[in-house]
């Protein structure tokens, strides 16, 4: 058997073997087959997909490249969220302290910002010290003691994927809807997690911009989890404009903390509450949602959940002053509020172009390797169906560099777009 083989078969559109599919996965991994065939492979099937079959063989292969993990005697259910990818997302950081603070263990393996959209890895760095790169022996010990892990792939679990992940975010390959399944999947099958809620963007800022394409990826990644026995649910939710205000990764993370004291955006709170209710049902801590959303409501207001969180952060060694004080947070050099041009209601935030301009000015990658700026980022001010008065602030820009604060400038302020007519807001959820 030989790689080329395997990808001429592919970009021919004929359906992989599982063996041919485990070959490849294999020879990637262990570093017989390049990078640059493994970049043909990925183009091959960004082009021309795969089948139901061939996906899910494709994310057993990339979970057995590693270890597998058995939490089964370390918790009595472990549970995973995991969402699709979005700008402005950071609920991770608020939902799994408020998930463990109802007393549900949450074990979470977590990616950095793939294209537009920002990685919880990355937004967790900008908390000195917080280490993503837990061993599997630490995964499972902090599990078992703390009740709440939230870290990198180490490289025995899924390093097929965490090889593939990185080729994908500067080959073009992000919106193929294998890759995308088989990499969330293969990463939740791995980490040993008995539970799975999936938030599947849609729209403008989401790998997945029709409903029709995010509901045919969340029934793709429930088969997948049942097919190899998880309990497994798909949230479908709003991507067009950026989840709550800050999009950045300390920005979003101050964001996120502010969460659990009790503040933070009314989209973005009320997003956490309804993926935390779904987490706890899932992972059988609540009867249904309405039981579920009360025990999230009370981790917030019994500070519970943010105990969770400083347990968190000080148990992957990070400076838990910084979940006290969010003013510790490496600010930037220069901050600009963007005012409202004319009167009218905002009718879109275009969360793609954010997301971008937010990359541009050096919070994500352009190339695999980059380095990141913490502190850059904006905060939007105004959200589709808010008015909004001339000379109002429209959004803030956090820079710390001139020439590309004026670039982002412009690429913000085209994002947005004002009508003369009402527009209604729009749905957080959709299914």
């Amino acid at each position: 058997m030989r790689a080329v083989d395997i990808i001429i078969k592919k970009r021919d559109k004929q359906e992989l073997t599982a063996q041919e599919i485990e070959f490849f996965v294999r020879g990637f991994t262990n570093g017989e087959i390049p990078d640059y065939q493994a970049s043909a492979f990925a183009m091959a099937i960004m082009l021309n997909g795969m089948t139901p079959f061939e996906t899910t063989d494709l994310t057993l292969a990339m979970a057995k490249s590693g270890q597998v993990l058995d939490l089964s005697k370390i918790v009595d259910i472990a549970v995973d969220k995991h969402s699709s990818g979005g700008v402005g997302d950071k609920t991770s950081i608020s939902v799994m302290p408020m998930v463990a603070a109802c007393g549900l263990p949450v074990g979470k393996m977590s990616g950095r910002g793939l294209g537009f959209s920002g990685g919880t890895l990355d937004k967790l760095e900008s908390i000195p010290g917080y280490r993503v790169d837990l061993s599997t022996d630490e995964f499972k010990k902090q599990l078992k003691e703390k009740g709440i892990v939230l870290t990198g792939q180490s490289m025995d679990l899924a390093p097929a994927d965490g090889k593939m992940y990185a080729l994908r975010d500067v080959t073009g390959t992000v919106p193929s809807l294998p890759l995308i399944a088989s990499s969330i999947m293969s990463k939740k099958i791995a980490a040993g997690a008995q539970a799975i809620v999936l938030d599947v963007k849609t729209g403008l800022g989401a790998f997945m911009q029709t409903l029709d394409e995010a509901r045919e990826l969340a029934d793709l990644m429930v088969d997948i989890g049942r097919l190899a026995g998880r309990r497994t649910v798909a949230l479908l939710s709003d991507m067009n404009q950026p989840l709550g205000a800050a999009v950045g990764n300390a920005l979003e993370t101050i964001e996120a903390i502010d969460m659990l004291h009790g503040g933070s955006p009314a989209d973005f709170r009320e997003h956490c509450l309804h993926v935390a209710a779904h987490v706890l049902v899932v992972g059988q801590r609540a009867k249904d949602l309405n039981e579920a959303r009360s025990m999230a409501e009370k981790s917030i207001a019994d500070g519970s959940a943010l105990e969770k969180l400083r347990v968190l952060v000080a148990a992957q060694g990070g400076d838990v002053s910084y979940v006290d004080d969010v003013s510790k947070f490496e600010r930037a050099k220069y901050v600009e509020v963007v005012h409202a041009p004319r009167n009218g209601f905002i009718s879109q935030v275009h969360a793609r172009s954010v997301g971008e301009a937010s990359v541009a000015l050096g919070a994500g990658r352009a190339k695999k390797g980059d380095p990141i700026d913490y502190a850059v980022g904006f905060l939007i001010l105004k959200k589709v169906g808010d008015k909004a008065q001339e000379g109002e602030p429209l959004f803030e820009i956090h820079a710390n560099d001139r020439a590309k604060l004026a670039e982002a400038r412009a690429a913000v302020l085209s994002a947005h777009q004002i009508r003369d007519e009402f527009v209604p807001p729009l749905p957080l959820f959709y299914e």
